[in-house]
């Protein structure tokens, strides 16, 4: 699934909603878990969203900082899908979300990472919001290998919490995308069309590459 695909489904996926106005989805495609997370949908959502001060991730080896909206809606979420993740006939997983929920995906990610370091993990956060604060051990880095986070143009909401506060990416950050504007460019439609341009070139490229 190429990440327009990835895109569309985290748009339209059945999510479950829980405490906190936590909303997830997962669904299982052999020895693969698909794990999904929504964009905010509500004044909940976005309080926990501005609720930015740093948090002790305290139950990990080497203590790292997290913003602590979104990590209190991953802890709401992570009891329904600890089990599923702990289930050792799962090989892969993938992780997908959107907005609020590309930033509970990175959480997500994280969790999988340290809990089955024998399970392959791909995730995407398409337009995350800033979630880690200040510096991490070379070891705790790691965990977030494998963790894209997809800025189309100059979108907003990506550079939020701002940097000049101690927040960063984790992860690879790539970017797409002709920017239209700094709000304009978090818009799903948006991303939709940047995604599927950069698709399209992708795979323009590698034809050329076997043509040569």
């Amino acid at each position: 699934m190429d990440l327009y695909q990835k895109f569309n489904k985290c748009l339209n996926a059945p999510y479950t909603t829980v405490e906190n106005n936590a909303s997830y989805y997962v669904e299982r495609k052999g020895s693969t878990l698909w794990l999904y997370f929504e964009w905010s949908n509500g004044v909940e959502d976005w309080l926990n969203n501005f609720n930015f001060p740093a948090k002790p991730y305290r139950d990990m080896e080497n203590l790292w900082f997290a913003h602590r909206g979104f990590l209190k809606v991953w802890k709401s979420i992570e009891p329904y899908v600890a089990e599923r993740i702990n289930d050792k006939s799962i090989k892969r997983f993938e992780v997908v979300g959107y907005s609020h929920g590309a930033a509970v995906a990175l959480l997500c990610f994280e969790y999988v990472r340290y809990n089955r370091p024998d399970a392959e993990a791909i995730g995407v956060g398409f337009g995350s919001p800033r979630v880690v604060f200040g510096a991490m051990r070379r070891n705790v880095r790691k965990r977030f290998e494998g963790f894209t986070v997809v800025r189309n143009g100059k979108d907003i909401v990506t550079r939020m919490p701002p940097a000049i506060l101690g927040f960063r990416h984790a992860g690879k950050l790539l970017k797409i995308g002709c920017p239209k504007g700094l709000i304009k460019d978090h818009y799903p439609e948006n991303y939709k069309s940047a995604l599927w341009a950069y698709e399209g070139e992708k795979k323009t490229d590698e034809l050329r590459r076997r043509n040569e």
